[in-house]
This record gives C-alpha cells, sequence and structure tokens, in this order.
C-alpha cells in the first residue's frame, strides 16, 4: 500500500513557505477562489512569489478563462513558469463543456495537467486516451463536495484509482478534504495525494492522542472561555 502524499492547499504565501519547508508536504496546490480570500491582486506576480519560494515541489496553478482557446493560452503561460508547475484544468467550463480536447492538447505538448473540479467517475472515464502516458499528472476528485451532497465519495474515489492503475505516472489526488480522518481514509484506499489546508495539517499531530484526556481539554475550553467572557446564569 502507498502512503497518500500530502499537498497543502491554499494561497498566503508566508503560510505557503512554512509549510513547503516541512519534510511531510510534498507539494502546493492554490485556485482563484483561495487567491482571492487572501487578497491577491496580482496573478502573475503571486505565481511567480510563489515558484520563487516552492522549487523542488510540486506547484498546481489554474488557469480562469471560461474559453477553452484563452484557457490553452494561460495554460501554456503558466507551464511556462517553472518546471515544477501543473497547470489545473477545471474538467468543464461553465456551459458545462467539457475540457477533454483542451486536455488532450495540453498534454500532447507535454504540458503536466491537475485536472480539477471532478465529481463523478463518469467524466473520469472520460479522460482516457486524454491524458499523455509518458508525462506525470494530476486527476482531482473533489469528495468533499461530493460528501457535501449526502453522496459517499469513497466509492468514486476507489474506482477512479483502479482506473487509471495502468499508468504509474496518473495520480489521483483527494481533493476538499473536510475532516482530518480523511488523510487516514486516503491511506487505506491507496489515494495518491490528499490536499489540506494549513488548519487540517496542524490537527494531524492528535494521532493517537489519548482521547480522555481530550475530553477534559475539552471541558477545559469550555470553561475557560465561559469565564473570559464573564457569563453568569
Amino acid at each position: 500500500m502507498i502512503k497518500t502524499k500530502l499537498f497543502v492547499d491554499g494561497a498566503d504565501l508566508e503560510s505557503l513557505k512554512i509549510a513547503s519547508e516541512q519534510d511531510s508536504v510534498a507539494g502546493i496546490t492554490t485556485n482563484p477562489t483561495l487567491m482571492a480570500k487572501s487578497g491577491v491582486r496580482d496573478y502573475i506576480e503571486f505565481a511567480r512569489n510563489l515558484l520563487s519560494i516552492v522549487t523542488n515541489k510540486s506547484v498546481s496553478l489554474e488557469v480562469f478563462s471560461d474559453d477553452f482557446t484563452e484557457m490553452e493560452r494561460q495554460a501554456i503561460f503558466l507551464n511556462n513558469l517553472g518546471r515544477n508547475v501543473y497547470v489545473k484544468i477545471p474538467i468543464m467550463n461553465t456551459r458545462g463543456d467539457y475540457a477533454y480536447d483542451l486536455i488532450k492538447r495540453l498534454s500532447s505538448q507535454n504540458i503536466k495537467v491537475n485536472v480539477t473540479a471532478i465529481l463523478s467517475f463518469d467524466q473520469v472515464k472520460g479522460l482516457t486516451n486524454c491524458l499523455n502516458p509518458e508525462i506525470p499528472n494530476y486527476v482531482s476528485v473533489f469528495a468533499g463536495r461530493i460528501a457535501d451532497t449526502g453522496v459517499d465519495p469513497l466509492p468514486t474515489l476507489i474506482s477512479t484509482i483502479n482506473y487509471l492503475a495502468g499508468s504509474h505516472l496518473h495520480e489521483v489526488i483527494w481533493a476538499s478534504p473536510r475532516e482530518v480522518l480523511n488523510y487516514y481514509q486516503a491511506n487505506q484506499i491507496g489515494c495518491h495525494i490528499i490536499t489540506m489546508t494549513k488548519d487540517l495539517i496542524n490537527k494531524l499531530s492528535l494521532e493517537g492522542k489519548n482521547l480522555e484526556d481530550y475530553s477534559r481539554e475539552t471541558v477545559e475550553m469550555f470553561r475557560r472561555d465561559a469565564l473570559n467572557a464573564g457569563f453568569s446564569i
């Protein structure tokens, strides 16, 4: 069984710098939504700064056009920023048109892609013959979003892992995890990579913690916060 690699997901440069220096972190992913929330105003400046910080680990940068021709131009530009760049291509645009042809064109140019926003196994099967088997690529299954709909994402992830098993260069990413438990689940099913925010990564230190102690610490927190707030009944 492989050990799942840990990628940190975020857009705060200082936090990403600290995380990238940890041996346990194998790569970085970000997206336009995270960048906007972090106050990024200049996409290219941010990307170049990030790549100047993270030079020897995978960095996934996403296109944001809704037009496939423009997506291709953006993808080529981002790819040329660094040898460790994986270009994130959404599985479809906002009109629901699938990006398979674009992915195939980029992959044929030896551009490493991270196919993102995948929520079904049918979408994965649509990638057949799109990914260049001679170069590494990522397939990001948004497990957390699948779970948000009340559907267990594990069957989709397991099917995807098995489907892509023929190419040792294509790796499956457990994207948008909702809890630390997802990291251990990813290991159990042999998922290659999981993306986690800094807050979730910090909670990995709780592994094996005594639950009696954790219960007492939780009660201490409630007591401390009530006193600090000056509550009375």
